[in-house]
């Protein structure tokens, strides 16, 4: 809806009383919440009826629900046009995909095979492509490389030396190297399923909300960076030594160009060319979308054209060229997990878990919000996890989704899984009949397919200006993330990006923005005094308010920047103004100050002070009484202190401007203990120098009465605050006040004070409260001067 033009103001009246929290609860009759007991709720739980039972069975297999309405005449024949498409990208994906896990490219065939199956059954997302993704394939492939080593398959062979003598020759044992990759890359899969699976059983799919899109933008942005320095020594055909953890990218950049001299030209130009024209043909596929009824499957054209070149010039053998060699027909048969290594991997498959989920699931809720349509993100979990260990039990890799492949299946027509399920259909026709026909294949036409793939990985570095200008904490949770994700490695740069983006929202909190609030005339708005000049402050009202929950990180800071929207120490006014007293006291106990019934202090000895600080006498007649002993009467003598004026005493005691207080709760969601007694003890400082303090609109935002239900959990409500200090709004306050000061409802606390010191020789101590009101404060200026 456009906003109204200047020049059309419209007006609206309305006339209701001034509420405070506990009359507007009476006049509306409020009604007590039903609280359920914990029996009461199992059994609304854990009621098994006919009608339950089937939602609960629709709720875990969601294809029983939609494939019974899957109107086959519409959307069938899109379906199998999209499967076919996608199980080709599927193919050499997975194909690509396994040099990044560093095991052979069958295994990747797999790795986009299984994981359909149990996601048709389990999936919520109509339009995934389910398979592996670049990022959790390189997290996967560190630890692989971290656990097996070329090292550790070093075997000693007989061969031939320099003066033709026989000698031991080291060598790897590719055999036994790629058993062990796999077992390893497998029994990580099976455990990053099952920690999937628990985390959508207990569901606590809300988790993956920490990480922000800033985070994963620097995260993905990182893992395209250690893609990319992967795959660069594939693509040049260079040895390098196998490198994780810190500066790892470093280190193999390092060997990179320390070997390029030995770089394979036939890979390099291969590679090179792949690399361009798949990338050139993907930006016309992007910019004629709209055009062209099915994308140009250009990694298939480029696949088999190369191929077919690398078979016909013999590239392995007369240019050393670095092939596939062997794809074998057929599926591995299903084995057991390596338990010995998975205490070994707990860290890395939770994070691979989750940055995997997290991927997912924002693909998915993309195409469901397009096509209008749930998704529900424990169920994600849940069937993301189950194919997982279903992949893991049949030699294959961590699957998620990619961006590019599911924008395949969705823009070729794919309307269900019944596409995804076209697509397995594919690949395993690949496994089992067409793989052998890519051999001769080079890896680095394989490896230039996934770096092309990264672009859109990379192009993300476009946001960073976007969000310097938008918002600077977001960018730099971007920029750190990136940063210690490509230093540290892509699972201890997961956590410091983490706790980095913990640390601001913690720093926010701790510091809120508070501002003093004003009058825009002749309206019941209350904005910022420093963001408009048609604004006023209510003559002897302060109105603070803070942008944030107010808890036990902030509420010094709270308390800091109250003190200097009011403009005055609440605990020093008090210190102050006792002093005064006690030496007006001493004065009248000599004889030097003499107080008349209508509260006039007439001074026998000049202080040198006017005496303006007192009430003067009404009918001009002076009834003096003369101090018997040191007492006086209390009952006949009320001595008025006007604070505002000069005292008789050398005391330089701080102004007090305002008579009202009003704290604008309506960005506070929340309070907890130490916050809601540390807010009692501010307000107590404030009543006893005679500022009365309101709290408005403390549950604009919240749950009904959330705030109040705390405070009075936590006895913040007496005698002295009672709820009638609670307002609807800062209006219903302001007016409240105003009613207030003109009923002549002020008075000053100070005035009982003095009555009673002058009924005893001493003046009384402070009360336990106040003294505990005193120590905390004095507590924590004594720790804030420690850190300063």
């Amino acid at each position: 809806m456009d906003p109204l033009p200047p020049q059309n103001h419209f007006t609206y009246i309305v006339s209701r009383p001034i509420y405070s929290n506990p009359t507007f609860e009476e006049d509306n009759q409020r009604q007590a919440r039903e609280e359920r007991t914990l029996r009461e709720r199992l059994g609304l739980t854990c009621g098994c009826s006919g009608k339950r039972a089937l939602k609960v069975v629709k709720g875990v297999f969601p294809v029983i629900d939609w494939l019974s309405r899957y109107p086959i005449r519409e959307w069938l024949p899109s379906d199998v046009i999209s499967g076919v498409s996608t199980g080709l990208v599927c193919s050499l994906q997975g194909l690509a995909y396994a040099l990044l896990v560093s095991v052979s490219p069958v295994y990747g065939l797999y790795s986009a095979f299984f994981p359909i199956l149990t996601y048709f059954l389990l999936g919520t997302s109509r339009h995934i492509s389910v398979g592996p993704f670049p990022v959790t394939c390189l997290m996967v492939g560190s630890v692989v490389l971290t656990l097996a080593p070329d090292d550790h398959f070093l075997i000693s062979v007989n061969g031939t030396g320099l003066n033709g003598t026989g000698a031991e020759v080291n060598t790897v044992d590719v055999e036994a190297m790629e058993a062990q990759r796999i077992m390893v890359a497998s029994s990580m899969t099976l455990l990053v399923g099952v920690f999937q699976v628990v985390m959508g059983f207990l569901q606590v799919g809300f988790l993956v909300r920490y990480l922000s899109d800033p985070l994963v933008g620097g995260f993905t942005t990182a893992a395209a960076f250690h893609v990319l320095i992967s795959q660069l020594r594939i693509v040049l055909s260079v040895p390098t030594d196998n490198h994780n953890g810190c500066f790892s990218v470093v280190y193999t950049l390092i060997d990179v160009f320390t070997n390029i001299s030995q770089t394979n030209l036939a890979d390099l130009v291969a590679g090179l060319l792949t690399i361009v024209i798949v990338v050139a043909v993907k930006e016309l596929n992007a910019k004629f979308q709209h055009r062209i009824p099915v994308p140009i499957p250009i990694e298939l054209i480029v696949t088999v054209v190369a191929a077919g070149i690398s078979y016909a010039t013999e590239l392995e053998s007369h240019y050393g060229a670095s092939i596939v060699q062997s794809i074998p027909r057929g599926f591995a048969p299903a084995q057991p997990p390596n338990t010995d290594v998975l205490w070994n991997i707990l860290g890395s498959s939770f994070s691979t878990a989750v940055v995997g989920y997290a991927v997912a699931v924002s693909v998915a809720k993309v195409y469901a919000a397009k096509h209008d349509y749930p998704i529900d993100g424990n169920q994600e979990l849940i069937a993301f996890g189950f194919s997982n260990m279903f992949c893991g039990c049949f030699s294959s890799f961590v699957a998620s989704t990619a961006l590019s492949r599911t924008a395949v299946q969705e823009s070729t027509g794919g309307k269900s899984q019944v596409a995804g399920m076209v697509s397995a259909m594919v690949v395993m026709i690949v496994i089992l009949a067409l793989g052998h026909l890519l051999e001769p294949l080079q890896k680095s036409v394989l490896a230039a397919i996934v770096i092309a793939n990264l672009k859109g990985m990379f192009m993300q570095v476009t946001e960073v200006p976007t969000l310097w200008r938008q918002n600077r904490a977001d960018c730099f949770i971007w920029l750190a993330t990136c940063l210690a994700s490509m230093v540290l490695g892509l699972d201890m740069g997961l956590l410091s990006g983490l706790v980095f983006e913990m640390g601001t929202v913690v720093f926010r909190t701790q510091f809120p923005a508070c501002s003093t609030l004003g009058n825009i005339p002749g309206t019941n708005i209350y904005r910022n005094m420093k963001d408009y000049q048609n604004i006023a402050e209510v003559p002897g009202v302060k109105i603070f308010k803070c942008n944030s929950p107010i808890y036990f990180a902030n509420i010094d800071y709270f308390k800091e920047r109250l003190r200097a929207t009011v403009g005055f120490d609440s605990v020093r006014v008090f210190k102050k103004r006792n002093k005064a007293l006690k030496k007006i006291h001493k004065l009248i106990k000599k004889g030097k100050l003499k107080a008349t019934k209508t509260g006039e202090v007439l001074s026998e000895v000049s202080l040198g002070v006017d005496n303006k600080g007192f009430e003067g006498e009404r009918n001009g007649e002076r009834e003096t009484r003369k101090v018997d002993d040191g007492n006086w009467p209390v009952s006949e003598v009320e001595v008025h202190v006007d604070w505002a004026l000069e005292l008789p005493v050398r005391v330089s005691v701080p102004k007090v401007p305002i008579h009202s207080l009003v704290l604008d709760f309506s960005a506070v969601s929340f309070v907890d203990v130490v916050a809601v007694k540390s807010l009692h003890l501010v307000i107590k400082e404030f009543l006893r120098i005679g500022v009365h303090v309101y709290i408005a609109a403390c549950d604009a935002y919240n749950t009904p009465d959330e705030i109040i239900r705390k405070m009075e959990a936590l006895a913040f409500f007496d005698v002295e605050i009672t709820q009638g200090l609670l307002f609807l709004s800062v209006h219903d306050a302001i007016l409240f006040i105003k009613l207030e000061t003109a009923n002549g409802g002020r008075h000053d606390a100070i005035v009982e004070k003095l009555s009673l010191m002058q009924d005893c020789e001493e003046p009384p101590p402070f009360t336990e409260e106040e003294d505990l009101i005193e120590t905390y404060d004095n507590q924590h200026r004594a720790i804030h001067g420690l850190s300063n």
